[in-house]
This record gives structure tokens, sequence and C-alpha cells, in this order.
């Protein structure tokens, strides 16, 4: 049974290859692509406003300079959407409930962001290491904590990502398994089940949203704190 639980998120293979890499492009071919007449479709022109609005939102706190990750961020949001709502559909596999993957969006990224601020502003960036109007005698220890928390950063992305996706397809599953087996024996309470677990899937569409939001929110934090 445990074993059972846990088989949805490992990687789909077939013959021996991975498919990580198919279930990672496909639904990228649900997006429309651009057109050449003069009104666009409602698709596209929902896509596009929705996409402006987060756009707008994120970058709200930033700096005119930091806007250069706007297309770098809009496209990351539109991944995190994307992978994380196709996991929803039967039959189908989450890559971003893979910790491995979301540790290297993560890590990657914060790292970009790191050194880009080495680069562009050192002392400002080395500034947040030690708070202002701190003791003299907390410096070591400030500086420590800071440091410690600075690197926690990825894994904190990394991990928040995997474990509210994981958290939510496991209730899922349960609740599922439950309907089906009181379906025979208790109608009634089947019933109430399903009634669950359709307010369930309601729930975790919401926290694939709210996540792939957080995410992106998070990091033009950081880099707003580098730029």
């Amino acid at each position: 049974m445990t074993l059972s639980l846990f088989d949805q998120f490992l990687s789909p293979v077939m013959f021996w290859i991975p498919l990580v890499a198919i279930a990672i492009t496909l639904p990228w071919i649900l997006f429309p692509g651009p057109t050449t007449r003069w009104v666009n479709n409602r698709s596209l022109t929902s896509q596009n406003w929705l996409l402006s609005q987060a756009t707008s939102q994120i970058f709200l706190p930033i700096n005119i300079p930091g806007h250069k990750w706007a297309l770098l961020l809009s496209s990351l949001l539109i991944f995190l959407i994307t992978m994380n709502t196709a996991g929803l559909l039967p039959y189908t596999f989450t890559p971003t409930s893979q910790l491995s993957i979301n540790m290297g969006l993560a890590g990657a990224l914060w790292m970009g962001v790191v050194i880009l601020g080495m680069r562009t502003q050192p002392t400002h960036s080395l500034g947040h290491l030690l708070p202002e109007g701190a003791p003299a005698l907390l410096t070591p220890i400030l500086v420590i904590i800071e440091t410690i928390s600075l690197f926690i950063r990825p894994i904190a992305l990394g991990v928040r990502l995997t474990a509210n996706l994981t958290a939510g397809h496991l209730l899922i599953q349960l609740t599922s398994t439950a309907t089906l087996v009181l379906l025979t024996i208790m109608p009634l309470t089947a019933i109430a089940t399903g009634t669950l677990l359709f307010l369930l899937a309601l729930l975790e569409a919401a926290v694939a949203l709210i996540q792939a939001y957080v995410f992106v929110l998070l990091l033009s934090l950081y880099l707003q704190e580098n730029v």
C-alpha cells in the first residue's frame, strides 16, 4: 500500500528510456501560438492578459534594471503553471513533483541572481549579511546566520514546491481510493467522500497556480536585493 501511493511520483520509463523530457515538453503544444490576424482569438487574448497581470505584479517592487529578467521569469511562471496543472489530469506525470527538477531550477536561478548582485553591486549585496544597527559583539554570529539563510533559499524554494504538490497528490489518491472502496459498502459515505474528492481537486488546482506564482515571486524578491 505504501509503495503504491508513491508510484505516481516515479519517473515514467519505456524501454528503459526516461520519459521526463516528453512529459515536460508535450504540454507546451496546448498553448496557442501567435497569429498574423489583426484580432487575436479569445484563448490568446486571455493568455496575454493573465501573463501581463502576473508580470506587472511580480516586477512592481523591482527597479528598471531588474526588468531585463521579465522574459525569463514570465516563461518560468508559464512553465511551472503548465507542469503543476498538467499533473492533475488522469494518467499524467507531474515533473515538478520531483525534488531534483525543482532544486535544479531553484539552484540555477538563485545562483544567477547572486552572481549578478556580486558583479553589479558587491557592497550592497554583501551588506545584506549584516543587518543595519546590529551590535558589534553580535556581528560574527549574525554574519554566519545570514550566510546560512542565504544558502538555504534555493533549498526552501525547491522543497516548498515539491512538498505542496506531493501532499496534494497523496491526499487526492487516498480520497479516491476510499471512495472506490466505500462505493459498494456504504454508498452514502462514498458520495460524501466523492464530494470531498471534488473539493480537494479544486484546492489542488489552486495550490498548483499559487505555488508557481510564489516560486517566481520569491525569485523576484531575491532579484530585488541584488539589482
